[in-house]
Formats: C-alpha cells, structure tokens, sequence
C-alpha cells in the first residue's frame, strides 16, 4: 500500500501462553492495539478476524476514520 498516504495497515502478533495465545492486533495509523486470548489449537484465521472486530470496534470508539473494506490485510509477526 505504499503511495497512499491514507492506507492503513494491521498488524497482527501472536504469543503462545501455554494452552493459549495472545493475539495483538495494531493499526499502522492511529497506534491503536487490541488484545484477544484463545485456545492455542483454534484457526490463526479465526483469531485474527476476532482480533481484527475487536480493533474495529475500538477505532470507531476513538472517532479514527474507518478501516477500509477493501485491503484490510495484515502482516502477522
């Protein structure tokens, strides 16, 4: 998304904690960084779509503009 001044991107960090993992979730603009816990067998895909709603709802609380619907990838670390 390089060039578009206005493109956000999320990051996504995963930390196992025993039978658990940690998924933060952070956008690339605002700074602004969710937490979400789950089992550690669970779908990496399913964590990162629940720690993304999470990061959404968060956003739309702090008055940051909206995630795009289209590119909303991440980079997971």
């Amino acid at each position: 998304m390089m060039g578009n001044a206005g493109a956000r991107e999320i990051y996504f960090e995963f930390v196992a904690l025993g039978n658990s993992v940690r998924v933060s979730a952070i956008c690339s603009v605002t700074g602004v960084e969710v937490q979400v816990i789950g089992p550690a067998n669970a779908a990496r895909r399913d964590l990162e779509q629940l720690a993304l709603r999470k990061l959404e709802r968060r956003l739309a609380e702090t008055e940051a503009p909206p995630l795009p619907a289209a590119g909303r990838g991440g980079f997971t670390i």
